[in-house]
């Protein structure tokens, strides 16, 4: 049987979203069913410890079901002995169509090909991320694909795999029901969702 199989059993036996990978989620699961308590009275998925102040800020702009996954992010790469920050996380449609008009319509090189709404930013599911050294910020690094297996271990997608602009700071978390949706149709629902009012993940 493969590991991602033996996950996926364990997911379903404990009625949390099946996909897996073993990230914050089923650990906090695992957590509460064998451990059998809560957290400082929270669930311990939701209990990560906050990390940076000015990646704590961003976080704050994701969905809940995201927040630990980027907490759970940051904490492993410093375990393996790389710095990374949050740096962008929630914008709106129009701050998107701002980076969309770049190299296009205004000043700059091409950084995105999504225009407002068209962009997993605009639903507070995505985030990016720095590799610093000190106080240095690092744009350009070997350690973002070392950080992307990070990523991809916890059952987060990561832009270092696009095949169009390739993004190495960008994560990203499906939720369980566009599991079998590509791109395009995910983000569709999610339009449509956002414009009923629906929630993003449930």
């Amino acid at each position: 049987m493969r590991i991602e199989d033996m996950i996926a059993a364990i997911q379903a036996k404990l009625g949390i979203d099946v996909d897996g990978r073993a990230g914050p989620q089923t650990w906090g699961a695992i957590y509460e069913r064998v451990v059998g308590q809560k957290i400082e009275g929270q669930r311990p998925s939701e209990a990560i410890a906050p990390v940076d102040a000015r990646s704590e800020k961003n976080i704050a702009t994701l969905l809940p079901q995201v927040q630990p996954m980027a907490r759970a992010l940051v904490q492993k790469a410093a375990a393996a002995g790389i710095t990374i920050r949050i740096l962008s996380c929630l914008r709106t449609y129009e701050e998107q169509d701002a980076l969309y008009a770049q190299g296009r319509t205004a000043p700059g090189d091409v950084v995105t090909n999504a225009r407002g709404g068209y962009s997993n930013h605009n639903f507070g599911i995505a985030f990016d991320v720095g590799v610093f050294e000190g106080t240095r910020y690092l744009g350009d690094s070997p350690k973002y694909k070392a950080v992307g297996a990070l990523g991809m271990d916890l059952g987060l997608e990561w832009g270092g795999n696009w095949k169009t602009i390739v993004d190495h700071p960008h994560y990203q978390l499906r939720p369980a029901w566009a599991a079998s949706l590509n791109e395009r149709d995910m983000l569709a629902q999610m339009r449509a969702r956002r414009a009923s009012g629906a929630p993003i993940f449930s």
